[in-house]
């Protein structure tokens, strides 16, 4: 029962923490996610408590993802009409995306040698998490290092982002809000919606589309590459 508690107190705490810090100190490096990881694997090694009893409370919050993806609806109805105008251009930057994502994971792993397992777990490495884990699940990789990948992902794209618009020159906030959404999920919406109300919303649309679309793409690829 401690063990639970633990796992379940630290993980909220140290995210709050670092969710206070990154408003004080608003860099793409101090985003929460990552520093709350960090804070952890620092907090497990100093009072060294293994990662099985940690998990053991913290897994709750994994338990929580399931509903969450299932609210992904509401902000596609609620956003039907920015939908319905740009659609067309949203699904395609989302299909170009998504291939690419899943194409230069597979030859990318593959040339580093890398074990059959690491290739199908870096395959939906830009989709948000709870869905990420689950087509880790179906075309046998491992969920828990897919959910590392996805983080990794996630804070090089918010990193990487605001450079990428600059070189592309891109002024259409729909296209800035698509490249984080497709690109690096939740955390380049996070990032996205520092830009502006209408890129984090695109961004947060985008993102709901690529992992929708990854779910049915990704085992095809895998098998076909």
């Amino acid at each position: 029962m401690q063990m639970i508690l633990f796992g379940l107190v630290l993980t909220l705490f140290a995210y709050f923490v670092a969710t206070l810090l990154y408003r004080r100190v608003p860099r793409p490096w101090m985003n929460p996610i990552l520093t709350t990881a960090l804070a952890i694997m620092a907090v497990l090694v100093v009072s060294r408590v293994s990662y099985a009893d940690y998990v053991r409370g913290a897994q709750v919050y994994t338990w929580l993802l399931q509903p969450a993806t299932v609210a992904f609806a509401v902000p596609l109805y609620r956003y039907r009409q920015l939908l319905r105008r740009y659609g067309l251009a949203m699904l395609a930057g989302v299909a170009a995306g998504s291939v690419s994502a899943v194409v230069s994971s597979v030859y990318f792993a593959r040339w580093l040698h890398l074990a059959p397992a690491v290739v199908t777990s870096l395959v939906p490495r830009s989709v948000t998490t709870p869905i990420a884990m689950d087509i880790s699940r179906v075309i046998g990789g491992v969920p828990v290092m897919t959910a590392v990948f996805v983080i990794v992902t996630g804070v090089l794209g918010s990193v990487m982002g605001p450079f990428v618009l600059r070189v592309l020159r891109l002024r259409s906030r729909v296209a800035r809000g698509a490249l984080f959404g497709v690109a690096a999920h939740g955390v380049g919406t996070a990032r996205a919606l520092e830009l502006g109300p209408r890129e984090g919303t695109v961004s947060s649309l985008t993102m709901i589309l690529t992992g929708l679309l990854t779910v049915v793409l990704a085992p095809f690829l895998v098998r076909m590459l």
